[in-house]
């Protein structure tokens, strides 16, 4: 399989690319490497990338939501599978920096959906987020619920990606599938997110933010069991049958959601945090954060009962996993 992977320096881009190279695809890769985080960690996961991948990787940098850098970008190039993980990713910084969200998370969706429009492509594979179920109170999430009251930015860019991808399904008849991720970690993460800079203070001796007083809850999902739920969607392109799918679709458009479908209590995460970094941490509690809900948990019975996902590793196996990686890498 010849597969194009946005987002290819990112946290679920690499270990992607690692699996599908591992099997045998033949990835062509694409990433802006921008600054929203340390631009070192992604060219360290791309170096890692090009040792174990050789000549099944290739890499090049261009920005997606620019069309014509991005049509030069891939003149040249074969593939006849996308998946699009590439974005401007993070809650609460699409408060800070709403229009970042517009040109990464819109125009560039609609790139990559005229991308694989004009090529033709058996399956567009696209990431949206949990985030979409807003401040809905029905636990757990499941697809067929409510996405029309989100509470940030970045949520409604993600819904609209939904919409849109909705649009080509039916006008272009564009195999789809996207996936609601749930609280991705592990190794490589992201440095933004809630494990890593835990971890991060708790090894500094630094107060960790806890937002609502600690009363906080999140389906924490594992990379591994993440990237299995990827690969399966890839290579099942939804049919064009007029059947309804998951998500309510009847054309070749599918919405998953992928989580571990359990609901961890963060302070329970911040325990295991204490264990394997060895020390305790000193807890700044904070009220509820804009933009911010306070439980997630998905419902994953649509993609198990299409494609036989289910998800192995707990949080009890997945932390020490992060924390063992994260000493490694910054040597702590």
């Amino acid at each position: 399989m010849r597969v194009l992977v946005t987002g290819a320096a990112g946290f679920i881009g690499f270990h992607l690319i690692r699996l599908l190279t591992a099997r045998g695809d033949s990835v062509i890769g694409i990433d802006n490497l921008n600054d929203y985080y340390a631009v070192s960690l992604k060219r360290d996961r791309l170096a890692a990338l090009a040792a174990e991948a050789g000549d099944r990787f290739t890499f090049r940098q261009v920005d997606f939501a620019d069309m014509a850098a991005l049509s030069a970008a891939l003149a040249d190039a074969a593939f006849d599978r996308v998946v699009h993980l590439g974005a401007q990713a993070g809650v609460r910084y699409s408060i800070e920096n709403p229009h970042a969200y517009v040109q990464s998370n819109l125009v560039g969706h609609l790139n990559v959906l005229e991308i694989a429009r004009h090529r033709q492509l058996e399956h567009l594979v696209y990431a949206s987020s949990s985030s979409v179920y807003g401040g809905n109170t029905k636990l757990p999430f499941a697809v067929e619920d409510r996405t029309d009251h989100p509470v940030s930015l970045y949520a409604a860019t993600k819904r609209a990606d939904e919409l849109i991808s909705e649009s080509y399904a039916h006008l272009y008849r564009l195999p789809q599938t996207g996936l609601r991720f749930f609280t991705v970690y592990g190794p490589w993460g992201r440095p933004d997110m809630m494990m890593w800079m835990f971890a991060q203070k708790i090894l500094a001796g630094e107060p960790i933010p806890v937002f609502n007083q600690g009363e906080m809850f999140r389906d924490f999902t594992y990379i591994d069991d993440i990237i299995a739920g990827v690969a399966a969607c890839l290579d099942n392109p939804p049919p064009d049958d007029g059947q309804e799918k998951a998500g309510g679709s009847t054309k070749p458009h599918r919405l998953y959601n992928i989580g571990n479908s359990q609901s961890e209590p963060l302070m329970k995460v911040v325990g295991l945090l204490e264990e394997c970094c060895g020390r305790k941490a000193v807890i700044d509690f904070q009220p509820m954060q804009p933009g911010d809900v306070p439980a997630t948990y998905a419902d994953i019975s649509a993609i198990s009962r299409d494609l036989g996902y289910a998800p192995t590793t707990s949080i009890n196996v997945g932390v020490p996993n992060f924390v063992r990686w994260y000493r490694d890498y910054h040597r702590v």
